[in-house]
């Protein structure tokens, strides 16, 4: 048996024990819950962002794998992806959830791009596209140098409207995301310029590139590495943004093996918060970076954290997708990310 199989083995069984915990709580706020929230860890000082009188709620449950949330704050409601059951998920601020698309072809990272519009990562078409204001859906790629994209991942829109996007390939693994097929392409990272519709590979070289964010000034994109499910590293890289070309790799943070994290965020401080799971349950949940990379705060829950975002009328409520379960929590900051 080999190093996958085994922490394949591994996350199965955590998983399944995890889920099936947190299937038994209720919505809102979570058993034990008292003030302040113990589950918001302050690691140091300079993690001023733990609200008093705030606690972590369960606002939705139910899902097979919850991911890619992204939040309008002009029709106040969040998206996100319940991949395996291919289809969209949408909370509205009164707390009503609904399905916003069925046959979603196993969708899994969602953004905005500035005019407002929905980016989305298809697994199963192995495609990135765009939702217009009619509903009509747009294919901004799925090919490059020909040949089929992996199964885009992650996606974040820049200030010059260049779609920025992961190709890991997760979603031709296996059926359970998406449909097993082979990989025509390296595990990279792309930058797609709209107004032309042409393609770059920005970054290669990373096992298995997965959520993405840049600084609150763009000058940064952040980059997890999620190689650990496949017998590789577990890490976030930063790299310096010079117009349409990455600079500088380095490792902003680690730490996480033998666990992973997947999705991360930026708030206007700078700071960097990302999910966690996939190992001890204890750890189960979000941390948060400083811009220098050091950990200063932890966010715990009772499942595997999978994606991250922040929302609400004022940018100020963190929303975490973990496992069968959407996760809420006020903090005290903004997220970058805009609009």
């Amino acid at each position: 048996m080999n190093r996958r199989d085994v922490l394949a083995g591994a996350a199965a069984l955590t998983a399944t024990t995890v889920a099936a915990r947190a299937e038994r709580l209720p919505l809102g706020d979570l058993p034990g819950t008292r003030y302040p929230d113990p589950r918001v860890e302050v690691l140091d000082k300079r993690f001023r962002y733990k609200v008093g009188n705030a606690a972590i709620e369960r606002i939705a449950t139910g899902f097979r794998w919850a991911e890619g949330p992204v939040y309008f704050r002009d029709g106040g409601y969040l998206l996100w992806s319940d991949i395996p059951n291919n289809r969209i998920m949408r909370w509205l601020e009164n707390g009503h959830v609904s399905v916003f698309r069925t046959n979603a072809n196993y969708s899994n990272g969602n953004t905005r791009d500035r005019q407002g519009r929905l980016i989305t990562c298809e697994h199963d078409t192995r495609r990135v596209t765009r939702t217009e204001p009619d509903g009509k859906i747009t294919v901004l790629i799925d090919k490059f140098d020909g040949k089929p994209l992996n199964a885009p991942n992650d996606v974040v829109v820049a200030s010059d409207n260049a779609v920025w996007f992961t190709d890991p390939g997760y979603g031709i693994d296996g059926f359970y995301e998406g449909h097993k097929d082979k990989a025509e392409l390296p595990t990279r990272v792309y930058r797609l310029d709209p107004s032309t519709g042409q393609a770059k590979v920005v970054a290669e070289g990373i096992d298995r590139p997965n959520g993405l964010a840049f600084s609150p000034d763009e000058k940064i994109l952040y980059v997890v590495d999620s190689g650990a499910t496949h017998g590789g590293r577990s890490n976030i890289r930063a790299f310096n943004v010079e117009g349409d070309r990455l600079t500088g790799d380095r490792v902003f943070a680690e730490g996480f093996a033998p666990g992973f994290t997947d999705g991360l965020r930026t708030d206007v401080e700078g700071n960097v918060w990302c999910s966690m799971g996939w190992a001890d349950p204890k750890e189960d949940g979000v941390r948060c970076y400083t811009p220098s990379g050091d950990l200063i705060g932890k966010i715990h829950l009772p499942e595997t954290c999978a994606n991250l975002c922040f929302g609400g009328p004022k940018k100020n409520r963190l929303f975490m997708t973990a496992s069968t379960s959407v996760y809420a929590v006020y903090v005290e900051t903004q997220g970058a990310m805009v609009p």
